[in-house]
């Protein structure tokens, strides 16, 4: 993999749940004790040491919890004398408490449970209904919770906290490579990551914490703002600002432009004076439509999802919490106040009215 791992995959060919998912691991297990991680999940790093060392203290099964203030999204985890005795799966009543964080520690035993698993009411065969029947039969799950702070990326704008969050933890490795090139008149407040091969230009002024990759240029004349991840080889150019957003690889906001609180794709390329808008005017959550269905993201500032490969013309206006899919191409002038499907072209069709001037107004 591009971190220098070795990965092995196995494919689920059509998705059957959580239970099916991990069930299919089993070969790869070969009969040893393992971590169960969601994908979508993220925590400190040494959470995980923290969950293999209750395994091994306790000897039994171990699920993760986080405490959180609404567990209506989630699977709210009862705990009773240092075990684990229900999880609910998304309560219908908004309720504080834990919830199933996601990370699990097994023996491999859990298979020959998985293959009994029933199916759900939802249709698929679910982990959460596996971990509850060992309890059922008298097994031991034992919670290990989690210190600090949790990210379930379930939407877009999740990884902005995770953003956050990962910025906050790793600040001392926030550094300036050597083999960059940051010109006289650029200001730079630590921490701060430029990777290799980079130009910070005249001009720029950059507040961490915050990320810029491999090859990429900054600058001249442009603002970062604390928690903006830039990926490789983008172009932030002249009199752009950008907020606490993540810019992926190979991306161009080059003039005139504004991206707070927002999510772009690689292979992007922003028009001159594209803007997108973070703040509604009553100043309450933005909603963004997600699979047809109106979503509270919770946040107060909330810009645009933006997917990779699309191109927006010269002033187009980006409404707080729009999402738009990749390969999309936005028209000059265009105000987009509701979500763009991917593959899609938008334009401005107006009206031009074109008057002769009479002799004596010349």
């Amino acid at each position: 993999s591009g971190v220098g791992l070795k990965l092995e995959y196995v494919v689920q060919e059509k998705p059957q749940g959580t239970a099916h998912a991990s069930s299919l691991a089993e070969e790869f297990v070969n009969g040893d004790d393992f971590l169960l991680v969601n994908g979508d999940v993220l925590v400190p790093e040494n959470f995980y040491g923290k969950v293999i060392d209750t395994f091994h203290r306790s000897g039994e099964n171990v699920i993760s919890i986080a405490r959180v203030e609404d567990a209506s999204n989630y699977g709210l985890v009862e705990v009773k004398d240092g075990r684990a005795v229900r999880i609910i799966e998304k309560p219908e009543e908004q309720a504080s408490g834990f919830v199933n964080a996601g990370i699990y520690a097994f023996t491999s035993e859990l298979f020959k449970e998985l293959k009994k698993t029933p199916i759900s009411k939802r249709g698929e065969y679910e982990l959460t209904d596996t971990i509850q029947r060992i309890i059922d039969k008298g097994g031991i799950i034992i919670p290990c919770e989690v210190e600090g702070w949790w990210v379930d990326i379930g939407y877009p704008w999740d990884l902005l906290r995770a953003n956050e969050f990962v910025m906050k933890d790793k600040e001392e490795e926030l550094v300036i490579h050597e083999n960059t090139k940051i010109e006289e008149g650029a200001i730079i407040h630590p921490p701060v990551h430029v990777g290799e091969g980079s130009t910070v230009k005249a001009g720029a002024y950059i507040e961490g914490p915050s990320y810029i990759g491999r090859e990429s240029t900054i600058g001249p004349n442009c603002y970062i703002r604390p928690y903006t991840s830039i990926g490789n080889r983008c172009h932030i150019g002249n009199a752009c600002e950008i907020k606490n957003s993540i810019i992926m690889d190979d991306t161009n906001v080059a003039h005139l432009s504004y991206i707070g609180d927002s999510i772009v794709g690689e292979k992007v390329n922003l028009g001159a004076g594209t803007i997108t808008a973070n703040l509604r005017l009553d100043e309450k959550n933005v909603f963004s439509t997600v699979k047809g269905k109106k979503i509270n993201t919770r946040r107060r500032k909330m810009g645009a999802v933006i997917g990779g490969n699309v191109k927006t013309g010269i002033g187009v206006m980006l409404m707080p919490g729009v999402i738009i899919g990749p390969n999309a191409m936005i028209g000059p002038g265009v105000v987009v106040t509701e979500n763009i499907p991917q593959d899609t072209i938008v334009i401005l069709k107006q009206e031009i009215q074109m008057f002769q001037l009479k002799e004596k107004q010349r």
